[in-house]
């Protein structure tokens, strides 16, 4: 894609120099070199500002220019309207208006313009809700598109957004609604220490995910004014776009399973990529305080996963080796179950005199 993309800029590049240097061999007035100098400077300006163009536009998707096409077509028709209305008012009312006709010019260039641009706004703004039917025909794609992601403002204030997004598995699919950014501006201004700190620091995950070229963060003008909850809000435009929602908020999942909304909680995400501990295998765990058990002790690994240790109690602040016994899945993370090295040679050298008194028998 991005050779055929080069070529074509290159190519156009090309004809562009050379259509501008034809047209200018062929003025009748200057001399032959001066019009072929001035065909290439503006050939070369012209191919430069074609790019630029392509530049300004290169996230521009094509649904979002069938849409801008859909909303200057509507425009347009809108335009012509309300010209069509203000010459039947003037011919209605022909007798007690008189305007020259300069001024009945820029009036109707200045109608056409205005109902131009407001089908146009319109029509971008409505984009998520527009679609283009033939009665009593039902068109379902060929194959089943991945769902997009929509985000709230709890995922974006973790920065283990950045890092997912920045391996390319959610490229094309993230979704941050304006109405979160809104909240998020406000919260900055008027919120406690906290929130003002946690907002900012959601702001800035924004600009960092924006940062990122092959992500193409897309953001959604969709709101639902007559909704006060911002989470309302969120399962509503779930549902509208067909999306699911990321989220680090864990009291989020019950609403949307009753709304029928599938929540993705990057915190069972983070868990789910946690590397796994086989039995048998030996870790190096520093404990940290005593279990439940008689000699238990607790420790945790790097990525926060808990460890409990048969035998550990005894060295509360002390890294020992330990022996993986098994690994429990629990809703909160993963619990690795182990035995200490020391403990484990305890219990072997007491089979092993078990053994030796029964030969002696």
């Amino acid at each position: 894609m991005t050779i055929s993309i080069a070529f074509m800029r290159i190519l156009f590049f090309v004809l562009s120099v050379f259509f501008m240097t034809t047209f200018m061999l062929s003025s009748p007035t200057g001399s032959v070199q001066a019009n072929a100098i001035l065909g290439i400077v503006l050939g070369l300006v012209f191919g430069c500002v074609l790019i630029g163009f392509d530049m300004t536009f290169k996230r521009f998707n094509l649904r979002s220019f069938n849409i801008a096409t859909i909303g200057i077509f509507i425009g347009y028709l809108m335009g012509q309207a309300l010209v069509l209305i203000f010459d039947a008012f003037l011919d209605i009312s022909r007798v007690s208006i008189v305007l020259q006709p300069q001024t009945l010019e820029i009036i109707k260039i200045a109608l056409f313009l205005f109902g131009t641009y407001l089908g146009t706004i319109m029509t971008l703004r409505a984009s998520d809700e527009l679609y283009v039917s033939i009665p009593f025909v039902k068109f379902s794609p060929t194959t089943e598109k991945k769902k997009d992601l929509i985000l709230d403002s709890s995922v974006l204030s973790d920065a283990r957004i950045i890092d997912v997004s920045a391996t390319g598995l959610l490229d094309h699919q993230l979704i941050v609604p304006r109405f979160v950014i809104k909240e998020l501006y406000a919260l900055a201004e008027i919120g406690d220490e906290f929130s003002k700190a946690k907002a900012r620091r959601s702001l800035e995950v924004i600009k960092k995910l924006e940062a990122i070229p092959e992500l193409e963060l897309r953001f959604s003008d969709t709101d639902f004014p007559d909704a006060k909850e911002t989470q309302g809000k969120l399962l509503r435009l779930a549902r509208l776009l067909d999306a699911n929602l990321l989220t680090a908020d864990i009291s989020r999942i019950q609403m949307a399973s009753i709304e029928g909304i599938r929540i993705i909680n990057i915190h069972t995400l983070s868990n789910a990529l946690k590397p796994l501990m086989q039995a048998g295998e030996f870790i190096k765990i520093k404990i940290q305080r005593y279990g439940k058990e008689p000699r238990q002790g607790v420790g945790y690994l790097d990525d926060g996963t808990m460890v409990v240790v048969n035998g550990g109690g005894n060295y509360i602040g002390d890294i020992i080796d330990a022996k993986v016994l098994s690994v429990k899945h629990t809703t909160s993370g993963r619990m690795i179950f182990c035995n200490a090295i020391d403990e484990e040679n305890a219990e072997d050298d007491y089979d092993e005199e078990d053994e030796d008194l029964d030969d002696d028998r």
